[in-house]
């Protein structure tokens, strides 16, 4: 095949991957934990349970959460929504049922496809409209076939999506507090994939691997790259780093993009046992954190393929690149600007800075999200006219490539998912014995990052740190979780009364001996 998603002027997800499935019926679209379908057995799939959604009601421009693992289900919903014109609310299955609830307020979502258990845990009715259990029988909803019994193989696609409908509503906040859903139009899905292609020669012979949850929009992008250009999706049911190489060998894997915990992870598992089969994989891309140079050198040397490093965030996916074949000198970097991208520096009162200078990393890129959901005011403070304030801090050198320097938001990455400190600690502040807390990251050789949680306690006697880590499971999502704990007798702040996180970041950057290491 030689045509490519940069061959759809017209920024829609869908026709590419139809187009794809008229063209070659019988190649391989996905394949998930042992599960395949072709490029045929997936098109009916969309077409069938896109004209079953319009048959109940469902409409161009509704919000359908998500709640469902990495699936062969999950990867078709994808292209449902972008035929239909409707927009996917996927959220973390271990969010509390409350956590949900405030999601799918947020988002106006009217629709819900789960598994049968998460529907019959949500309060109900969870929402206005259908609901769709997947894998089952639940109360109030009806199952995936019965939906789809009524409907023919051979319907039509519908086309009803539109370049600048909402795709995706991914969530910025998580399971306290108040939601952000980010809005990912399908240009934007088009345009990020499109960026992808020409940044890593991404082709319709490659076999793409995505190894992180498809409600994470970096998996949704491997699956869309690999849908609307032809190749084959193999996405990780969850992620191991046995699994993840077995995948390789046994798929033969030719490219991913990856965060750089789990890379780190690999490197480990190759270093022990150096004769797993990675001959197939001919490009990786780490993403989410910088990798240290001696675990870039150790991956290259075992996987002996191209290797690429990116930075971004949600709102603009990959701001820029590195490529490590050609940036010799400039491995600390992450990289020049992408396709289509222009980064700037700003300082104090948005004024732009030289070569050298370390300011907030403002970025304008065709990948641009659409905006906080129904938050003008929100999205227009995230903008410095058609530039992203991604909040983050960083230089440019003379000859173009980008110096991260760290965070301005106190964002914790744990395995590539974020983790909002306020979360965390709107939860342990509701323990009587504490007085006041802080959650900061704590460095961890697998997940990169993992939560820290200061606390300041009004009651020492009271104070039980069991309690706390069974409040913590019951109202936080697994990768909310703190790990390490540390009492102290007061949180650093500044004149103004600010929690100065960066010196708690620096005082127990690692685990140390706080209560219940």
């Amino acid at each position: 095949m030689t045509s490519s998603v940069t061959d759809n002027p017209g920024g829609c997800v869908a026709p590419p991957f139809f187009a794809h499935a008229a063209a070659q019926p019988d190649r391989l679209a996905i394949w998930c934990d042992g599960r395949t379908a072709t490029y045929a057995e997936l098109s009916a799939l969309v077409r069938r349970w896109s004209h079953a959604l319009a048959a109940r009601g469902v409409q161009s421009g509704d919000n359908v959460g998500v709640l469902l693992p990495n699936s062969v289900e999950f990867a078709a919903l994808l292209m449902v929504a972008a035929d239909l014109g409707v927009s996917l609310v996927p959220l973390n299955m271990s969010l509390s049922p409350e956590a949900v609830g405030r999601a799918f307020a947020a988002a106006d979502v009217r629709h819900v496809v789960a598994g049968a258990h998460q529907l019959a845990a949500l309060a109900q009715p969870a929402v206005p409209g259908l609901q769709i259990a997947v894998d089952g029988a639940a109360p109030n909803a009806v199952t995936l076939e019965e939906l789809l019994a009524t409907v023919p193989q051979d319907v039509a696609p519908q086309g009803r999506g539109t370049p600048d409908a909402a795709l995706i509503l991914t969530m910025t906040s998580g399971s306290t507090g108040d939601p952000k859903p980010i809005v990912l139009t399908q240009r934007t899905k088009v345009n990020r994939a499109a960026a992808a292609v020409q940044m890593y020669g991404v082709r319709a012979s490659d076999v793409i691997l995505a190894a992180t949850p498809l409600y994470h929009s970096l998996a949704e992008r491997l699956v869309l790259m690999a849908l609307m250009h032809g190749a084959t999706a193999v996405v990780m049911a969850r992620f191991s780093t046995g699994a993840w190489l077995r995948c390789v060998a046994e798929q033969r894997v030719t490219f991913t993009i990856a965060v750089s915990s789990q890379l780190k992870q690999i490197v480990a598992e190759l270093r022990a046992d150096a004769g797993h089969d990675t001959g197939s994989l001919r490009c990786v891309v780490s993403s989410s954190a910088l990798l240290d140079n001696a675990t870039k050198d150790e991956l290259l040397a075992h996987i002996g393929c191209a290797f690429h490093e990116c930075y971004g965030t949600s709102e603009i996916a990959i701001a820029s690149n590195l490529d490590s074949a050609s940036a010799a000198g400039k491995l600390q970097s992450v990289g020049c600007a992408a396709p289509g991208v222009d980064i700037r520096i700003l300082g104090a009162g948005d004024i732009e800075l030289p070569a050298g200078a370390v300011g907030e990393i403002v970025c304008r890129t065709p990948m641009l999200f659409g905006g906080y959901y129904r938050r003008p005011d929100q999205t227009g403070a995230a903008m410095w006219g058609d530039y992203f304030r991604t909040g983050d801090l960083g230089c440019l050198d003379a000859d173009g490539f980008l110096y991260y320097r760290g965070r301005a938001k106190d964002l914790i990455i744990t395995g590539g998912v974020n983790v909002y400190p306020g979360d965390v600690e709107a939860v342990a502040a509701t323990l009587p014995a504490v007085k006041e807390c802080a959650a900061f990251a704590v460095a961890d050789e697998k997940l990169g990052e993992v939560v820290g949680l200061a606390l300041v306690l009004d009651d020492a006697a009271a104070f039980n740190l069991r309690a706390l880590r069974a409040l913590c499971a019951d109202r936080l999502a697994d990768f909310q979780q703190p790990r390490h704990f540390h009492v102290v007798d007061a949180l650093p702040k500044n004149p103004m009364g600010k929690i100065m996180k960066f010196e708690l970041v620096r005082q127990f950057s690692k685990p140390g001996t706080g209560a219940g290491q």
